[in-house]
């Protein structure tokens, strides 16, 4: 097990970011990483709990330890108690440390009111026998003196030569710099040029982003206790940038952005009117705060209210003048707060995606047993995708969710995107949701492509009895024409269902894209991505009464789509009993569909019937299948028909707030995949991701037919 120790070299570092984006980097890698934090230490603003612990407890599925308080700490240390304290701390850490490959300790922030910090984390660490990372910031002080400042710091832990100490962390790095100390991607990292003779690692360079330190509205409301004249989003919107209205409605109008919070008296009609108007047009301003205690004449607001309501513009009233409104806000505490969890999510993965993973695995080698996170799953993902390189066409062009998810996954270099749809109607949609679409994204309009796409339809359907006037028809839907775009090998995958339905999405694929020649039937799986790993559940989307061996394919179709995707495939046969203890026709297809799967894949980790608690359970395989090598630890659910299967993925995904991404389409010769009606765009991001990944595993699987052939 490896223990790594963080230690500030002053206060205002980023501390709690660094140390949950040096949680997330390990878990990226596939080590079961665990965090402790010794001694809680609430910032000022704070009233508990702790907030490294909660946000781990809320992000990774964790549960460390409560922290001691910096209080009983003083107490101790004023009794000279210091070995009492330590005995506590390593108590602690053992409880943290249990079945972990990792442990990341998050140390003390030296204050003016607790200066003894410094030499306590040097105990600490000592205590446990954890390697000192130091972490600096860079936002108020040049390369040069950071460097200095390490260097004092190193000598709190032996000095910089120390076997102890590893290295640093630089966190809040300006943007000239941070090409200077990482010139390109991947992320290779230059040492400060005052460590250049000495063995002391640059592990991450973390630049400075003003957009990860956008408040909500929420936040903004809560800090100034306005009043809250309406809610609306007030949330989900985030203030990128702050606007003091003093001019005129016209010559301020050009400030109405996306992200704006607008700053004005109460009794500017004007401002109100320009603001109302522009979220009626779909401009999603962070809000309207109205300042000097006014509020907006009623006739006036009368007239605004359809557009604010229907926008959900969050308008706020304090009793502030405008000038202090705007002084305030300036002073405001940038840390992340404990209840925002999406922006804490942000911060976490931009931590982790600069930090040096080469590093990080190189000191910690490969995870004892393999098993798939969340995070790691997003992670993988998107690692892959961008290595895959490939062409996914998006029918639903004019959806904003998938406008901007076309525009992530080319700023990622996730797929390259085509949208189908008017490319002015697509370029409006994307400025008024504040989207800048890179240039590489493709917009095709069916309108001027459509034609070329009717005999090659007619020839896909003729012994259907199709004919040209009959396909130009059915090309009218974009699902159609993209489908036809994939068949034809114009891309490599199509991805949709974010307005239409799963029919509407799958059948032209069926009809079109057709089955793999091995393949005896489509089938699909959805990702569970339950808190601490990673679930494939199949088929619940497709076959309503799979026969037992169309079970059997399903099976060794979900075993292999969940090794594609890094996800150690042992595979349970769902009933409603478990071995030979029931009987019934049901459990008999699922037994007879167990042995069929185990003839054809001989080494597969199979085993059925099994019901969910002892699939899914230890402490109960151990009791109804103590000598099954799949119970109590699947990866792999396999549903009797489409009906339990569908039923258990939705109780699972509501009750439990698991997300699920798919489902993921099997057997077909190309992929396509399916969306929820109801998907955040990351939903649709990471389905693009996966749709490109299967598009490799579709294309290697087709060469190696080919070879096989030759």
């Amino acid at each position: 097990m490896h223990t790594f120790f963080l230690a500030p070299t002053s206060a205002g570092v980023g501390l709690t970011s660094v140390s949950m984006g040096l949680v997330r980097a390990f878990d990226n890698v596939g080590l079961r990483v665990h965090f402790f934090k010794p001694i809680g230490q609430l910032h000022i603003s704070d009233r508990g709990p702790e907030r490294s612990t909660h946000v781990i407890q809320q992000h990774m599925g964790l549960n460390p330890p409560t922290p001691i308080s910096l209080s009983e700490v003083e107490d101790l240390l004023g009794d000279n108690q210091k070995d009492k304290l330590l005995d506590r701390i390593i108590e602690l850490f053992d409880q943290s440390a249990k079945d972990a490959d990792v442990v990341v300790i998050e140390g003390l922030v030296p204050t003016r009111s607790a200066p003894y910090v410094t030499h306590l984390n040097r105990e600490i660490a000592k205590a446990i026998g954890a390697e000192v990372i130091l972490v600096a910031s860079c936002n108020e002080s040049t390369l040069e003196e950071t460097a200095n400042r390490l260097e004092i710091a190193a000598e709190n832990f032996g000095g910089i030569g120390n076997n102890k100490l590893l290295g640093y962390i630089l966190n809040k790095v300006p943007n000239a710099d941070y090409k200077k100390i990482c010139p390109g991607k991947p992320i290779e990292l230059r040492k400060l040029a005052a460590f250049n003779r000495k063995e002391f690692a640059p592990i991450g360079a973390v630049p400075w982003d003003e957009a990860l330190s956008s408040p909500r509205t929420k936040d903004i409301a809560e800090l100034l206790d306005t009043k809250i004249i309406y809610e609306g989003d007030i949330t989900s919107r985030r203030v990128t940038s702050k606007v003091l209205c003093a001019r005129t409605a016209a010559n301020m109008s050009h400030h109405l952005k996306p992200g704006k919070l607008i700053i004005t008296p109460g009794d500017r009609d004007d401002v109100i009117l320009a603001s109302s108007m522009a979220a009626s047009n779909g401009v999603p301003l962070a809000g309207l705060m109205l300042t000097n205690g006014i509020e907006p004449d009623p006739r006036i607001f009368e007239l605004c209210k359809k557009a604010i309501h229907e926008s959900g513009l969050p308008v706020l009233l304090t009793g502030l003048d405008s000038f202090n409104t705007a002084a305030a806000l300036t002073q405001m505490n940038t840390e992340v707060p404990l209840d925002d969890y999406d922006r804490m999510e942000q911060v976490m993965n931009f931590v982790a995606d600069h930090l040096n993973a080469e590093w990080l695995k190189e000191r910690c080698g490969t995870a004892i047993e393999t098993r798939m996170s969340p995070a790691a799953f997003r992670y993988q993902l998107t690692k892959r995708a961008n290595e895959a390189k490939k062409r996914v066409v998006l029918p639903e062009g004019n959806e904003p969710r998938t406008i901007q998810a076309a525009a992530i996954c080319h700023d990622r270099g996730i797929a390259q995107c085509i949208l189908l749809g008017n490319r002015e109607e697509i370029y409006q949609v994307a400025a008024n949701h504040g989207v800048e679409l890179p240039e590489t994204v493709i917009i095709m309009d069916p309108e001027a492509v459509r034609g070329r796409y009717i005999q090659p339809m007619v020839e896909l359907r003729k012994h259907k009895g199709l004919n040209a006037p009959m396909a130009e028809a059915q090309l009218e839907d974009n699902v159609v024409l993209g489908t036809m775009m994939l068949a034809m090998d114009e891309v490599d995958g199509l991805v949709s269902g974010a307005v239409h339905t799963t029919a509407n999405t799958i059948r032209p694929a069926f009809q079109l894209v057709k089955t793999k020649p091995d393949a005896k039937l489509v089938s699909s799986v959805f990702f569970m991505l339950l808190p601490d790993q990673v679930l494939v559940y199949g088929d619940c989307a497709v076959n309503p009464e799979p026969t037992a061996e169309d079970l059997a394919d399903i099976a060794i179709q979900s075993a292999e789509s969940a090794k594609v995707f890094g996800i150690e495939p042992r595979v349970a046969m769902i009933s409603y009993s478990t071995g030979s203890s029931g009987s019934g026709s049901e459990v008999e297809k699922v037994r007879k569909a167990t042995e069929i799967a185990r003839s054809k894949r001989p080494h597969l980790l199979i085993d059925g019937p099994l019901q969910y608690d002892a699939a899914a359970i230890e402490s109960v395989a151990n009791k109804k299948a103590p000598d099954s090598p799949v119970a109590g630890k699947a990866t792999v659910f396999i549903f009797p028909d489409l009906n339990t299967g569908n039923t258990t993925y939705k109780a699972v995904q509501r009750s439990a707030d698991v997300i699920s991404v798919g489902p993921m389409l099997q057997g077909l010769n190309k992929p396509v995949n399916d969306l929820s009606r109801g998907a955040l765009v990351d939903d649709i991001v990471f389905t693009i991701a996966l749709t490109a990944i299967q598009a490799e595993q579709v294309q290697r699987e087709a060469a190696a037919r080919k070879a096989e052939s030759n």
